[in-house]
């Protein structure tokens, strides 16, 4: 699947920005982008979430800002059964700009200046921010907006981490968005099996050489670190949810040696695959 701009239909004759629950059997790969800034909270579901640069598992609870033209997807668990479901609000500059001129929302501009990166709040335990973000879903008019900013004032108070890199420039142009895609798309499904970089390097018809510089220009890593991301998210599923020896768990991920998988899991991971899975 390429990389797509999502066009978010806003009603401007009814309503300023977009806010609605999605239910799904499950959130299929796709990776886009659009204009507009998104708030998601996973209200149900379990998987990996890709922004940018930057991957890692996602739960229940899952709460991100991104800012505009960052591509993201979020991926449900092959072995979630149950639907998913997520409350979306989208955002234009066009609606925010102009409350952003006052000096009450000062801390609400620097909110979404960050968040070109991308980033993910952890939920405090009593804090009623969820239920905020759902409860939009039902308010019209002035009422929803007011609710908006206050909810963004709320969150720009909590603590945030950075998602996508500094590194990562998202590459323009439709080719090229072709191209990125069809490379992540295809280390997505094979990434337990051997991927050389001559492999991954044919698929858009580029040497080797000519790839590795496309590559890191595109994600910010080099395409054997991006690939070790990938196998060590499916690896730390593995440990936590299986009993399965730790050297099964390095080759069903596409390491060629246990050794190799430790090191590079702690490279990851700051600590061991046994260390790991004691917590």
């Amino acid at each position: 699947m390429k990389l797509q701009l999502e066009q978010v239909r806003i009603n401007k004759q009814s309503q300023s920005f977009l806010c609605y629950t999605l239910t799904v059997p499950t959130f299929e790969f796709y990776w886009h982008y659009h204009p507009e800034y998104e708030l998601t909270l996973i209200v149900k579901g379990k998987g990996k979430r890709l922004v940018g640069d930057h991957y890692e598992d996602f739960a229940e609870g899952d709460l991100v800002l991104l800012g505009p033209h960052l591509p993201h997807t979020w991926i449900g668990d092959s072995k979630e059964k149950d639907a998913y479901s997520a409350v979306v609000i989208q955002f234009s500059k066009e609606f925010i700009e102009p409350f952003l001129l006052l000096p009450e929302f000062a801390d609400i501009g620097k909110l979404l200046a960050r968040s070109t990166s991308g980033l993910y709040f952890p939920i405090p335990k009593r804090t009623k921010v969820p239920e905020a973000i759902s409860a939009i879903t039902q308010l019209h008019g002035v009422e929803a907006v007011t609710t908006l900013l206050s909810l963004l004032h709320k969150i720009s108070k909590m603590k945030c981490q950075l998602l996508a890199s500094d590194y990562f420039q998202p590459l323009k142009g439709k080719e090229n968005e072709k191209r990125v895609n069809k490379v992540f798309q295809y280390v997505q499904h094979h990434f337990k099996s051997k991927i050389s970089i001559s492999k991954a390097a044919s698929l858009i018809h580029l040497s080797e050489s000519a790839f590795c510089k496309f590559f890191k220009k595109a994600s910010g890593k080099t395409f054997s670190d991006y690939l070790n991301d990938i196998r060590v998210a499916h690896a730390s599923v593995l440990l936590t949810d299986t009993d399965k020896p730790i050297a099964s768990i390095a080759f069903e991920c596409g390491f060629e040696s246990q050794t190799y998988f430790n090191r590079v899991f702690y490279k990851k991971k700051k600590t061991t695959p046994r260390e790991f899975r004691r917590w």
